[in-house]
């Protein structure tokens, strides 16, 4: 059987200066900082054998996946099912201490947690991601694919294949800012998991890594 490996790389920071919950909008791209994690993340895949790139189509994962298509000579594919998680909180400040948590407003949104009842529910994210890494390996096969995604996707992604409860607490989410979790398939099969931050010292300068807004 032919080994493949798929490599899911979560974008870079953001620019996000007001500090609201980006999910789907529009409009927000990578901060300077973002822009050298792509560009870190691209060189610590430079000894790879990387022949597919895909992102989602949102902003900041088509530009982080740009340094990588240039540096393999390839185009940037666009894959719908890489996109962020849907959120009711979307477009709205969230962040823990505000009191979004408390205000009666929004417990009915919160109701229930294992669903989630905020948003997409975490077996639909796990089944398109799931879609995508599929499609990913056959395209790459015996070689090395790159996918751009987002942080929620990509750890309900790594819990799905590992065969793990779906619902998680964030904060202990293994999924860091231009991060990397590689897939090593035997044929059709996932034979293990890999985690890497290219970015690492590029991480410890940012302020979003500490209190996202959005992933």
């Amino acid at each position: 059987m032919s080994k493949t490996v798929v490599h899911v790389l979560r974008h870079g920071e953001v620019h996000n200066p007001d500090g609201i919950l980006y999910g789907r909008l529009p409009g927000f791209r990578l901060s300077e900082l973002g822009v050298q994690m792509a560009k870190a993340a691209a060189q610590g895949l430079a000894e790879r054998e990387v022949v597919h790139v895909v992102a989602s189509p949102l902003e900041r994962a088509q530009q982080t996946a740009e340094p990588i298509a240039a540096q393999f000579g390839l185009p940037v594919g666009v894959d719908e099912r890489l996109i962020e998680s849907a959120n009711w909180f979307e477009g709205k400040k969230v962040s823990p201490g505000d009191g979004s948590f408390r205000d009666p407003r929004n417990w009915w949104v919160l109701r229930d947690p294992v669903t989630p009842s905020w948003g997409e529910a975490y077996r639909a994210i796990a089944e398109r991601m799931f879609g995508a890494l599929q499609a990913a390996r056959v395209a790459a096969e015996g070689r090395e694919a790159v996918l751009v995604s987002h942080q929620l996707p990509i750890w309900t992604l790594r819990r799905y294949v590992e065969r793990k409860r779906l619902w998680h607490d964030p904060r202990k989410r293994q999924c860091g800012l231009a991060s990397l979790t590689s897939f090593h398939f035997d044929g059709a099969k996932v034979v293990g998991i890999g985690y890497s931050e290219p970015a690492a010292h590029l991480i410890a300068m940012s302020p979003t890594a500490r209190t996202a807004k959005g992933a």
